[in-house]
């Protein structure tokens, strides 16, 4: 991390067929090795079944399921004088989007299932529904939060 000036964040350009920007954020994330053409074919197939069992627009579902797994805050270590505390901190909304692509995909790998495309779709469909595994780790944060609260004073 440097010490001199902030970043600039990099822009993600918008994916070909859906001109999303979430939707590249998730290509890039699922990719393994740099083979991104596989994880776009992954990715397309996957909102292929989604329009199939619901019969609606898969961007919306994936934006409902990203928008459900957000955290608002989140749990920092911060070591002061001799203690490490838990200390709660907002999070902001681009890192917030981006754990929750995290969570999601993670959930998504740990499914019990044959192909990735099944198990992504189906991540999808339950985090749109606010169930699944991306939610319970979104709630085990914010109640890891709640219950750190009195080191609140402790921000940076």
């Amino acid at each position: 991390m440097s010490r001199r000036r902030r970043h600039k964040p990099r822009l993600v350009s918008p994916d070909p067929t859906y001109d999303s920007r979430l939707v590249h954020m998730i290509v890039n994330r699922i990719m393994k090795d740099g083979k991104k053409s596989l994880a776009y074919r992954m990715f397309y197939e996957s909102m292929q079944e989604i329009r199939e069992k619901t019969q609606q627009d898969p961007i919306q579902i994936i934006e409902q399921a990203v928008r459900n797994s957000t955290p608002l805050v989140e749990v920092k270590s911060r070591r002061v004088g001799g203690s490490t505390y838990q200390v709660p901190l907002e999070v902001s909304p681009e890192r917030g989007t981006s754990l929750a692509i995290r969570w999601i995909l993670i959930a998504c790998r740990k499914r019990p299932g044959r192909t990735l495309i099944s198990k992504l779709t189906n991540e999808f469909l339950d985090a749109s529904n606010n169930t699944g595994n991306a939610i319970r780790k979104r709630d085990e944060v914010h109640r890891m939060a709640e219950a750190n609260q009195a080191f609140a004073k402790f921000r940076f």
